[in-house]
């Protein structure tokens, strides 16, 4: 026998409930699965103090038991006036006041609520400065932690746009996540209030305490949605903040300041910053003006249930079924219960929602770096006896089309000097970066004496190389210090400093500051002295001698030097790479002609390979680009 016909529209309407109720369940998963972090972030901060953290909790849980004993208190006292005012007056002296058994009680009473009152500010100004504190600790722990993790990742992970994002918004957390705890605490005190003005409530009319309670949902809800949709709006936006980073930079920094004064950019550039900070204005303010509309409105009904159970309390007062102490302890009772029910449970969205930028926080340290040292690595070779062996080694950037290498195969010797020559794009600076290993190739090996480089540790590794780039660092530190970076383990034997940079051609330079190895350089702080570009490579070079290191990688190292300091420079280079494995790099073919051997590079291959002479009898590529160049001097 067939059951009743189903009617129309019921299964459709059956479909959307259970869709809705499927995306409310995975937003309230969302919402739930964010708190898993939570105590992770306690076990940090407690490392950080145990002992602040021990206090705040402390302070927190008295704090939490004196309102209602200070409600309690005026109850008394105000039931103690009532009584007194059917007795006699006393005298007007303070002597016939506490002489009087009753009297004394009040004044006591008014004495304790006074004493009480102290204890709650007190409790409240030590609760701040010992959570100012941890957090304090906590930022500069976390900002340690997040700079050592990201020292570790590979360097084509921060290349990565989507993990620059990453970084980003993980940087954002690392100081306003230790408000969450102080919100935490916030939350757990504000509950233990609750739990005693409710009993305290509840012996007297209990149903009123579940209608403030189920008057305030909605409000609850209506922050959960806002809260959400904020999050979300600033994970979206994450590289419009990036981007906005940038033209603040751009528009208000030293080192862009002559091209964009020379250039007359500054009009372009404000107008791009105006461009992308309007866009996340706009959207900013309607999640604002909306959060701020529904709110109001949600918000009127715990009002209106407030002054219900306010009138009820009233009208029973009237109806002497409470006295006058009664009525001031209900009625402040209620008006807490109200605005700690609605702060508790607006503050349980609040938790929630800031956990959700924990996820942004802790997913950076889920990232993990794909170059690591193995877990049994092979003693590093020194001396280097063998020298660097690329074997049929390809390479491919992260979403592109084409290898940047492939196919490659050379040697450089032990001791051997190798110049890289080719034109933009030929892989020179790709080869570099598989030298270092801040690369690992996609297609065959990279030897050091016979064993792939990703046999041996990877700090010893690169302990025993020493590169200066075309880019190098200038660093906002002190001049000795900027030469230090080169082995900075050596950075307070001022004798090693001081006999790096003679040998770099960097002494006369910083000899001639007013505060010698001492000055700070760069124009970011106070007191900092600029250098020209041919004096900041002079120090870059320093580091070189400072590292002392088997390996040794010039990319394009006298680019801002004038002729006679170039050929100062590559008077004390022989000296520098005499006796270490040596790749250079450089557009200059003067410089390049003192290598042992010249690689010429073309669409990530060796197109040719020999000595200067020997490639120009050859009548190739080389010959013809030196003849280009020398033209030039002509």
């Amino acid at each position: 026998m067939s059951g009743p016909a189903p009617r129309p529209g019921a299964g459709l309407r059956q479909r959307l409930g259970e869709r809705l109720g499927e995306r409310l369940g995975q937003r309230l998963g969302e919402r739930v699965g964010a708190l898993r972090h939570l105590p992770t972030l306690f076990r940090e901060i407690a490392a950080a103090s145990p002992r602040l953290l021990a206090a705040s909790l402390s302070l927190r849980l008295v704090a939490s038991c004196l309102p209602v004993l200070t409600l309690y208190l005026a109850k008394l006292i105000l039931d103690g006036i009532v009584a007194e005012h059917a007795r006699p007056a006393p005298g007007a002296g303070l002597a016939e006041w506490l002489a009087d058994p009753g009297r004394a009680r009040l004044a006591g009473l008014v004495a304790a609520e006074f004493g009480l009152a102290l204890a709650s500010d007190l409790a409240g100004r030590l609760t701040s400065l010992v959570e100012t504190l941890i957090g304090d600790l906590y930022a500069n722990a976390a900002s340690l932690r997040l700079m050592a993790h990201a020292a570790a990742l590979d360097l084509a992970q921060f290349e990565d746009s989507a993990q620059q994002d990453r970084l980003e918004r993980a940087r954002r957390q690392v100081s306003g996540r230790t408000g969450l705890i102080g919100t935490v605490f916030g939350q757990l005190q504000g509950l233990l209030t609750l739990a005693t003005l409710a009993i305290g409530v509840a012996a007297f009319t209990p149903w009123l305490v579940v209608l403030i309670a189920a008057a305030l949902v909605p409000a609850v809800l209506n922050e959960w949605h806002f809260t959400k949709a904020g999050y979300r709006l600033a994970w979206i936006r994450s590289p419009e903040r990036r981007r906005i980073d940038y033209l603040r930079y751009l528009g208000a920094s030293v080192e862009t300041a002559k091209e964009i004064k020379l250039f007359g950019l500054s009009g372009y550039v404000t107008g791009l910053y105006a461009g992308v900070a309007g866009r996340l204005l706009a959207e900013n303010r309607g999640l604002a003006t909306a959060r701020a509309g529904w709110g109001f409105a949600f918000a009127s009904l715990g009002t209106l249930a407030y002054y219900a159970a306010y009138a009820v309390i009233v009208w029973r007062t009237v109806a002497g079924a409470f006295s006058v102490g009664d009525l001031a302890f209900l009625a402040g009772a209620f008006q807490r219960l109200r605005g700690g029910l609605e702060g508790l449970l607006l503050g349980l969205t609040q938790i929630t929602g800031q956990a959700q930028y924990l996820e942004d926080f802790y997913a950076f340290f889920a990232i993990r770096p794909q170059i690591r040292s193995p877990a049994r690595p092979a003693p590093v070779p020194s001396p280097i006896r063998a020298g660097l062996v690329f074997d049929e080694v390809g390479y491919r950037y992260p979403g592109a089309q084409g290898w940047a290498l492939r196919h490659l195969s050379f040697a450089v010797r032990a001791g051997e000097t190798v110049a890289l020559v080719g034109g933009n794009g030929a892989g020179k600076t790709t080869i570099v970066k598989l030298m270092t290993r801040l690369y690992d190739p996609h297609e065959g090996r990279v030897l050091l004496d016979g064993a792939p480089l990703a046999a041996y540790d990877l700090d010893d590794l690169r302990a025993r190389i020493g590169a200066i780039f075309q880019d190098f660092v200038r660093f906002d530190l002190t001049a000795g210090e900027n030469v230090a970076v080169g082995r900075i383990e050596a950075a307070g034997d001022a004798g090693r400093i001081a006999a790096a940079a003679e040998r770099g051609l960097a002494a006369p330079v910083i000899e001639r500051l007013p505060e010698g190895y001492a000055q700070p350089l760069g124009k970011r702080f106070a007191g900092g002295l600029d250098l020209s570009g041919g004096e900041w490579q002079k120090v870059a070079l320093s580091r070189a001698y400072m590292r002392e290191a088997e390996i040794l990688i010039l990319d394009e190292p006298t680019a801002a030097l004038d002729a006679r300091a170039e050929h100062d420079v590559f008077a004390r280079f022989r000296d520098l790479s005499a006796g270490r494995t040596t790749v250079l790099i450089s557009h200059r073919f003067s410089t390049v002609r003192m290598a042992d051997r010249i690689l010429v590079l073309e669409g990530g291959r060796v197109l040719e390979e020999g000595s200067h002479a020997a490639l120009m009898d050859r009548g190739g590529r080389y010959a013809e680009l030196f003849t280009l160049q020398a033209e030039g001097y002509r």
